[in-house]
């Protein structure tokens, strides 16, 4: 079994910046990669970004290409996600979560994903 916990979240002005956590527990957290989604009400699930479980490769969803950043340090058990410039838009709940298995490329897909954080809520104010 595996449980993340998420923490971080808050409300923030448009501009401004957070940072979310998620420490895990329950296994070998440096194994395996690790990602993070949102979700607005009455939408789907979408990815965020992904790291791989050394670091050395990351992946982000387009909209926040150059204002997120994605790391990890596994001594901790911590993932971060380092959220810039923020806008209205990336209101959402903020979930972290990690695959029960290895992927020769970072998944993106929230069927890739098995284990999930409760979920922290960012809210971004115009």
């Amino acid at each position: 079994q595996v449980l993340l916990v998420e923490s971080g979240g808050g409300w923030v002005q448009s501009g401004g910046s957070l940072r979310l956590s998620c420490a895990a527990s329950g296994r070998t957290f440096a194994s395996f990669s690790m990602g993070w989604f949102r979700q607005v009400p009455g939408k789907e699930r979408e990815f965020v970004s992904a790291i791989s479980w050394n670091g050395g490769s990351t992946e982000y969803t387009d909209s926040v290409k150059g204002r997120f950043t994605i790391s990890r340090d596994n001594a901790k058990n911590t993932v971060y996600l380092q959220m810039n410039s923020l806008k209205p838009e990336d209101t959402a709940v903020y979930y972290c979560a990690a695959p029960s298995r290895y992927f020769d490329s970072l998944p993106q897909g929230v069927g890739q994903y098995y284990y999930w954080g409760q979920g922290t809520q960012v809210t971004v104010s115009s």
